[in-house]
């Protein structure tokens, strides 16, 4: 716990911390870089150069600082991010590096602002918040199912809509993993999760890393993920691209273990009461479709609302399969949205939804935040919806 001088200290930055936040996370990824190039292997170089990861740990630092004397609020919020490290391999020799430039970059931005008290309370504060991390990765690395990068080779890659690719991976060597035989069948992976993939990109200097979401939870054929292919702007699309053009069956790629806590409430599972609601858009529907297997294996009488929106007919992912389960289920409704033709998921169209539901969303940020926003205001508990966008969480939490 930190001392009391420091809590309040810490405390008293939060005004700062609003207002220069991203200056400061912006000269701390510089300067970072700078003198460890190393670390732009780690890092999703994309996300630096849009900017996202510069607010996203704004947003963590200040949402830090708000709560530092309870950060057990935090909780879901550290484990979270904490999934994303053990999956990108972020490592206990690495936080302290990340507190060393922390602390210069609020010296920088701030200038004489930035007393001696305050870079002191900080270092105590980072080193509180960083014990806390490498605690929880500790445990994710135990339990990972298995350790490192390791090869997978691929044995099935079809297209789930027009940009998506589905890809299936098993074990190098007869399905030997970190010098053991892995029975497929005996993996046991979670609806909802993602794995990453690492790649060595011919237009980067850098290794690339990438999260992608499994579309399957049933590991007896392999791992079964999807990847969008990204040509949004020039700073998008490189691993992507690259797995789309590049990676085909019998091709070898390096994954590190599933990661990631957005799954199924599973005592809800069983219950036929409280509606399951799955909405999706693009290629969010890949963790949205791998919980949909799992409700209706575990439980097919539990009432489902399946809806999904993109763009016109050919983006629609993986339609055959959805429809395939909504088959086996009882009680089922399907709602799809095709932007092109005017079809808009809106808070008046959600007003339809049952009031006492277990709603999961996953798409883009801008998705998210207005489907959140509109289930909010139509009085839905918070703690009643659930989701996974793409990317850094940016404004939805930590504020």
């Amino acid at each position: 716990m930190a001392s009391l001088q420091t809590l309040a200290i810490v405390k008293a930055t939060v005004p700062v911390l609003e207002e220069y936040g991203t200056a400061i996370t912006t000269v701390f990824y510089k300067n970072m870089f700078h003198e460890h190039p190393e670390l732009l292997d780690i890092f999703n170089e994309t996300n630096q150069k849009l900017g996202r990861q510069q607010t996203a740990l704004a947003m963590t630092v200040l949402a830090a600082a708000k709560h530092l004397e309870n950060l057990a609020t935090l909780l879901p919020q550290v484990t979270q991010i904490s999934h994303k490290h053990r999956a990108l391999q972020i490592l206990p020799e690495h936080y302290p590096i990340v507190g060393k430039h922390l602390l210069a970059a609020i010296k920088e931005v701030l200038c004489d602002a930035a007393t001696d008290d305050i870079l002191t309370a900080w270092a105590e504060a980072y080193d509180e918040i960083a014990s806390i991390f490498i605690q929880i990765e500790h445990g994710m690395y135990e339990q990972a199912i298995w350790q490192g990068f390791t090869p997978f080779i691929v044995t099935a890659k079809v297209e789930a809509a027009t940009d998506i690719a589905a890809f299936t991976v098993v074990p190098v060597n007869d399905h030997l993993v970190n010098n053991q035989t892995i029975d497929l069948s005996k993996i046991k992976l979670s609806a909802g999760q993602y794995i990453t993939v690492k790649t060595d990109p011919v237009d980067s200097d850098h290794i690339a890393l990438r999260h992608y979401s499994l579309y399957s939870a049933n590991s007896d054929q392999g791992i079964q993920f999807a990847v969008r292919r990204d040509n949004r702007n020039e700073h998008n699309g490189l691993v992507s691209n690259y797995l789309h053009d590049h990676l085909a069956v019998g091709d070898t790629v390096l994954l590190s273990a599933p990661a990631g806590d957005f799954k199924l409430d599973q005592a809800l599972m069983q219950q036929n009461d409280i509606p399951l609601v799955l909405i999706s858009a693009g290629v969010g529907v890949t963790p949205i479709l791998s919980m949909l297997e799992a409700q209706v294996t575990a439980n097919p009488k539990r009432p489902i609302v399946w809806v999904y929106a993109c763009q016109n007919q050919e983006h629609h992912a993986f339609d055959s399969e959805v429809n395939k389960l909504l088959a086996a289920a009882i009680n089922v409704e399907k709602h799809i949205f095709y932007f092109e033709s005017g079809q808009i998921l809106n808070e008046a169209w959600l007003s339809n939804l049952p009031k006492l539901a277990d709603i999961y969303v996953c798409g883009s940020m801008p998705f998210m935040e207005s489907i959140i926003d509109s289930l909010i205001i139509l009085d839905h508990v918070l703690d009643n919806i659930h989701y996974e966008p793409f990317g850094p969480k940016m404004s939805i939490e930590l504020a």
